[in-house]
């Protein structure tokens, strides 16, 4: 099959937009070519070309349409309907059955013709987040000026347009090393010459010589990269031909906290933070240029050094400036941030926080200092927002408040407070840490659960895709605090408050259930949370429909117990026969049969009733120990083990259906008992498998 090549030749592309526009490219040359059989589509992208090759037949084959249309005793503009639909003439309609039948051959059309006569348009519709407009009169946008474009079909050209430019077989190599146009004949053809001119057009190749470069050079230094891929896939879209540079850090900067350094260079620069082999940061950084230079990059790295001195010393003004003040006389400041239009604002919040994460030190055991630096760190959480280092760089907020509690303490103890507000935000994604220690997981509660009560308490929640506010981010974040620092605190008390601070600040959260609908948004994040490490969600479905307990720690336990007891012989079977017994109570049930009152043992028959009886009255009477005061989840399971003998007894050699009825009866009683024995346990009707 002939071979279909197209670049796309312009000014810098953004690196973020290059992988995007390139599957575009790949989707509108699919649809426009799918008549030509295309197959083997390869696409490029790089900082100043996309371009994608693949094979395709050299024409349409021919066809032949047939379409049946209305009656032939339809109106007239039935006939006009059904002829502008597939473009026809009348002479091409003839009557036949009774309805108007189209037949028409279609001849074939060559590969030249459809992509000259469609591909135009069809690329011109190529969008990108930001475009610009130039040409005459400014018609045509581009993410950046159109410079070339190469059209070829089996190394012929197709003199195609789009907007000021006209196809041609002519690219351009590097700038610097190899400047000047020369011409290709096929996709191989652009690759090697590509090469020959210091261009490098696949990423993958560019990143891997990044990687290879970088990693010798830090060998030798005996210095380590921070891994940070998402600046690391960006770099390989910045340079057609990379050569990684290490250059030196001032050392009078490195007192600044480490994240200002690193952001700084990540953000402006584009550069990788450096640590020595012991993991401290290093003097250092690395940056990829575009070039090889002939000093070995001696005179590009002490421009990048130049650079970044004034960078640091930027992000030093703002640092020191920021410690003249120490937080809690920036909080009146906070009054002129909007939490949200229906919400107050952050110094309001900022005093639900303290509130809330008090309550949550004392849940926790806290004592009363404690207590009381917990109280503190809830209130100073969001005071970096009106600084100048956080107005620089939002993504630092939460991290410079931790710093200038440490720094500059007034009314509290700067190694509690500092390093509390410094996690509060945490876990930021699903492959964040979560916090550590009380006073953090107490403050990075509150932070969560206080937005989640008061977005549920204004209807605004999560739907479908849509999560503006990060409510979802909020949930699990609750639920994997809890869970991974095994924290027994009862949750829905706390939302309680939530709401009831919203209402202390005047706040009108109009949806009194919004707390228990945000409880209840954590509780399924945690299934989700569960699901997608591979748990059995469905066992703490089972285990949150058949109790009012809100302890997450505790009901993540109970379902971890249920799964090894219904991995047993035991557990196996009692599922079983509640599945069996399910079935006999459902339709007695649905047909309005007393099943639920008391059980009288004076009906009993057999002694299997009574042993049954006796076991389920001694387990309901433990149960409240087992799973209220000493939380005994494991000994709960072997008591419960130890239905499996009286139940199968039961079924084996008792008649429920006894031709007496109060007899039956009370067997049916018997079994409901056992059924809310077991609900005590879980909802074993949720139980999969």
């Amino acid at each position: 099959m002939p071979e279909f090549f197209l670049e796309l030749f312009s000014e810098e592309i953004p690196a973020g937009m290059q992988y995007d526009a390139a599957n575009e490219l790949a989707r509108i040359c699919g649809a426009v070519l799918a008549d030509l059989s295309i197959e083997n589509i390869k696409t490029y992208s790089g900082p100043r070309r996309i371009a994608l090759a693949a094979n395709v037949s050299s024409e349409k084959p021919g066809s032949v349409v047939e379409a049946r249309g209305p009656r032939d005793t339809a109106p007239e503009a039935a006939l006009l309907g059904f002829l502008g639909k597939y473009k026809a003439r009348p002479e091409e309609v003839v009557s036949e059955g009774g309805y108007f039948l189209l037949r028409r051959d279609e001849p074939a059309v060559s590969a030249v013709y459809l992509i000259t006569s469609t591909l135009p348009s069809a690329l011109a519709r190529l969008s990108w987040p930001k475009s610009m407009r130039w040409g005459q009169g400014g018609d045509f946008a581009w993410v950046r000026p159109l410079r070339r474009l190469i059209c070829l079909l089996d190394g012929e050209v197709l003199p195609i347009k789009l907007g000021p430019v006209t196809a041609g077989n002519s690219t351009e190599g590097h700038r610097i090393h190899a400047p000047g146009i020369f011409s290709v004949s096929s996709c191989s053809d652009w690759k090697i010459k590509l090469q020959e001119h210091f261009v490098m057009v696949e990423e993958f190749e560019r990143k891997a010589r990044i990687s290879k470069y970088l990693a010798a050079q830090l060998e030798v230094k005996e210095l380590r990269w921070v891994e940070d891929y998402e600046l690391f896939d960006e770099v390989g879209g910045l340079v057609e031909w990379p050569v990684p540079l290490i250059g030196k850090i001032d050392e009078k900067f490195m007192d600044l906290p480490s994240e200002v350094r690193e952001l700084s260079m990540k953000i402006n620069q584009r550069y990788f933070a450096l640590r020595d082999l012991n993991g401290k940061p290093a003097p250092h950084f690395a940056f990829v240029a575009n070039l090889e230079a002939p000093d070995d990059g001696a005179a590009i790295i002490a421009g990048n050094e130049r650079v970044l001195r004034a960078r640091l010393s930027d992000a030093r003004h703002f640092w020191e400036m920021d410690l003249k003040t120490p937080l809690d006389q920036l909080l009146p400041k906070l009054e002129n941030i909007t939490l949200h239009a229906k919400l107050g604002n952050q110094l309001q919040r900022s005093g639900r926080l303290a509130d809330l994460a008090n309550l949550i030190a004392i849940e926790l055991g806290a004592d009363d200092e404690e207590t009381r630096q917990v109280e503190w760190a809830g209130r100073l959480c969001k005071a970096d927002l009106v600084t100048g280092m956080v107005g620089e760089f939002p993504e630092l907020q939460g991290v410079m408040g931790g710093y200038y509690a440490e720094k500059r303490p007034t009314d509290w103890d700067g190694k509690i407070v500092g390093p509390a507000i410094k996690a509060h935000y945490q876990p930021r994604g699903p492959n964040d840490a979560v916090p550590r220690g009380l006073p953090a997981c107490a403050v990075a509660l509150a932070d969560k659960i206080d937005i989640l009560c008061g977005f549920f308490c204004i209807d605004e929640e999560p739907t479908g895709s849509r999560d503006p506010f990060g409510l979802r981010r909020a949930g699990i974040g609750v639920a994997r605090i809890i869970v991974e620092n095994r924290l027994e605190i009862s949750l829905i008390p706390i939302f309680h408050r939530a709401y009831s601070n919203y209402l202390s600040d005047g706040i009108d959260v109009t949806n009194i259930m919004g707390a228990i609908k945000a409880f209840h948004f954590v509780a399924e994040r945690l299934r989700v949370q569960l699901k997608n490490e591979g748990k059995r969600h469905d066992l703490l479905a089972a285990i949150f429909s058949a109790s009012e307990e809100d302890d997450f720690t505790y009901l993540v336990d109970r379902a971890d117990e249920l799964q090894g007891f219904l991995k047993t012989s035991a557990g196996k079977d009692l599922l079983a026969a509640y599945r069996r017994m399910d079935n006999i109570l459902k339709p007695e049930f649905d047909k309005g049969e007393d099943i639920f009152g008391s059980v009288d043992p004076t009906y009993f028959r057999e002694p299997e009733e009574t042993t049954l009886f006796r076991k389920l009255n001694d387990i309901l009477a433990n149960l409240p120990v087992w799973f209220g005061e000493t939380r005994q989840v494991g000994l709960a399971m072997k008591e419960f083990a130890l239905l499996r003998d009286p139940v199968d007894a039961f079924f084996n050699r008792v008649l429920v259906n006894d031709p007496e009825p109060l007899i039956r009866r009370n067997r049916l009683r018997l079994l409901a008992k056992l059924r809310k024995t077991m609900y005590e346990i879980a909802d074993f009707s949720k139980i999969e498998g």
